[in-house]
């Protein structure tokens, strides 16, 4: 990418919302610098960067900075259009509806599922976990109503529900020996199931999902900082 089309992505290896933009980077075929952040220590190029919320990720294209995941994939698909798959549908119901379902995956799979990794109680875990699953159970038939049969959201190619929900996977999967709960399993979710393995195999994928079991480390090792916090 030349000095008149730059872009920079600040964020953090083990953040869902900045793996969510670095697939879309890679699905455009679009070259970029990384910048890892310490969200305990923040740079001035963060702060300077989103004055706001003064977190990941941010894309700065050509020294403006874009905040917010889901803002920045839209705005990917916004300032390169002619470049690689389109992410949001030509059709303005279905880009509606593509925006519904992501919005959904945010405030009713997300939400649940930061409570459940939190809770410091055994029954606000459980409340999360089934508020979780339901969320999951619900997009099992948004995926059966969006493809029409296809690999995925989509349709034929990825779009922007499968990238929304794609980048969570690798937190998702640690969910399981987190919270003693599996998110996608045959019985409930085949669809779901056939799916994470559809875009887990894309080269996308394989690069922008950080590896599950260092993730589940991470959180561990944050839970034992927090309980000797509490006790001290």
């Amino acid at each position: 990418m030349t000095g008149e089309d730059e872009l920079k992505l600040l964020g953090t290896w083990a953040s869902p919302w900045v793996s969510r933009v670095k697939f879309a980077l890679h699905l455009k075929g679009l070259s970029y610098e990384y910048v890892e952040q310490d969200l305990d220590n923040k740079s001035d190029l963060l702060l300077a960067s989103n004055p706001v919320h003064k977190k990941v990720p941010v894309l700065i294209h050509n020294g403006k900075p874009i905040c917010e995941s889901v803002v920045i994939l839209e705005y990917i698909d916004d300032a390169y259009g002619t470049v690689g798959p389109s992410f949001l549908p030509v059709d303005p119901y279905e880009r509606a509806i593509a925006r519904f379902w992501v919005d959904y995956i945010d405030q009713k799979l997300v939400i649940p599922w930061k409570v459940a990794f939190t809770a410091d109680g055994e029954e606000e875990k459980t409340e999360g976990i089934k508020q979780m699953l339901a969320a999951v159970h619900t997009l099992e038939g948004a995926l059966k109503e969006c493809s029409k049969g296809k690999p995925f959201f989509g349709g034929d190619s990825v779009g922007y529900m499968d990238i929304a929900l794609g980048g969570l996977l690798a937190f998702l999967q640690g969910t399981e020996e987190l919270c003693g709960s599996k998110p996608f399993d045959i019985a409930s979710t085949p669809l779901l199931l056939a799916w994470v393995e559809r875009f887990t195999a894309l080269d996308a994928a394989k690069v922008a999902l950080p590896d599950a079991s260092k993730l589940v480390e991470l959180a561990k090792m944050k839970r034992a900082q927090m309980a000797l916090s509490i006790k001290k």
